[in-house]
């Protein structure tokens, strides 16, 4: 779960938003874009390279980095089971208080055993 938890940061979250509109981004370029030192945002590139969100390219002396889309697919897939269960989960309530409302419809007297 290493893209949700990378995700879970604001910065990273930043990063990974400005590449995937972006394309591609010098290290340089995504450093100036945060109030943060660059070593700080070096260590936040490395987190996302590490989850898989971001890949790096090296081109002479620049870092290049680019969105990863297959880096969402942990993601997807946890969401998936997530999904999945709760919608499980929420079947069986509704089927439970079906059952519920069946036993406690109040039975109608038949017409003629009626009081005025």
């Amino acid at each position: 779960m290493l893209a949700l938890s990378a995700l879970a940061d604001p910065t990273r979250l930043r990063i990974v938003e400005m590449l995937a509109s972006s394309g591609q981004l010098a290290a340089t370029d995504i450093s100036r874009q945060f109030p943060i030192s660059a070593p700080a945002v070096s260590q936040h590139l490395k987190v996302l390279r590490e989850s898989g969100l971001v890949a790096v390219e090296t081109r002479a002396q620049q870092r290049i980095y680019s969105f990863n889309p297959a880096g969402i697919g942990e993601m997807e897939h946890w969401l998936q089971q997530m999904r999945q269960m709760w919608n499980e989960r929420f079947d069986a309530l509704d089927e439970l208080l079906k059952q519920e409302m069946k036993k406690r419809k109040p039975k109608r007297r038949p017409r003629h055993d009626r009081k005025p």
